[in-house]
């Protein structure tokens, strides 16, 4: 990690978030106390931000420099709020798509699908503040750059997510080996969202529970399962050729 994708030191990284700076993760020492900690603390805590509590030879290897026990990993891209970005897509575009990623955790696997739903149209990415990959330099660079293009936004739930895309009139679609239909008999010609779940544990159960539609690939071999940016991938241009 480069030092210009940090910030480092208690204050220096309470200030970068009261600014507004797009934040992947803060790492704090274990152990660390004070009250200017405790600080720190609550100001990640209520701005939603993912934290991990670490030795301090982990901040040592994230940067040589006087770090106080608090480092902040800076995004390349700025987030987008999400309510304004369902609004204006909605506003704009006749047949609108979003995608959804529910805790996608391999930055190369996100940056492989950022680059996927650029080309496919999508008009909006969803990711859960917490649990997912953070967006690199290596997620910039697997999507070719498209993670300056397509417009990302972080939740603090993305059932509550959900809940606004429905109300929005926008029917979202799970992608589950567990459904029983296959992806061609979901009507993607309407305005849709597509919910991909995580390389390891799949699509939440409780978030299942919440969408329009659950939908398989056919697999024809012994493997049950694609890589999720390759599953996405199919997911995305079933919509291209039902929109077509």
């Amino acid at each position: 990690m480069k030092d210009s994708q940090l910030i480092y030191g208690i204050r220096a990284v309470m200030e970068a978030i009261n600014a507004d700076q797009p934040i992947n993760k803060v790492f704090i020492q274990k152990g660390l106390k004070g009250e200017l900690m405790k600080e720190l603390e609550s100001t990640v805590r209520k701005n939603g931000i993912s934290a991990s509590y670490v030795p301090i030879e982990k901040l040592n290897r994230l940067t040589r420099n006087n770090h106080q026990g608090a480092i902040a990993q800076i995004s390349p891209v700025q987030f987008r709020d999400f309510e304004k970005m369902v609004e204006q897509v909605m506003e704009t575009q006749n047949q609108p798509l979003f995608l959804l990623l529910d805790q996608v955790s391999d930055v190369r696997n996100f940056g492989a699908i950022i680059r996927t739903a650029e080309c496919s149209g999508v008009h909006g990415i969803i990711v859960p503040k917490n649990g997912g990959a953070p967006i690199t330099d290596d997620t910039v660079k697997t999507s070719a750059g498209a993670a300056f293009n397509v417009p990302i936004a972080k939740v603090d739930h993305l059932k509550d997510a959900i809940f606004y895309l429905q109300a929005s009139g926008i029917a979202v679609t799970a992608a589950t080996e567990k459904a029983e239909k296959e992806i061609y008999a979901v009507d993607f010609k309407q305005p849709s969202a597509i919910i991909m779940g995580s390389e390891e544990k799949g699509i939440n159960p409780s978030t299942l529970a919440v969408v329009d539609n659950q939908a398989k690939l056919p697999l024809m071999g012994n493997i049950g399962s694609l890589n999720v940016s390759v599953a996405c991938g199919i997911f995305l241009y079933e919509v291209v050729r039902q929109r077509r």
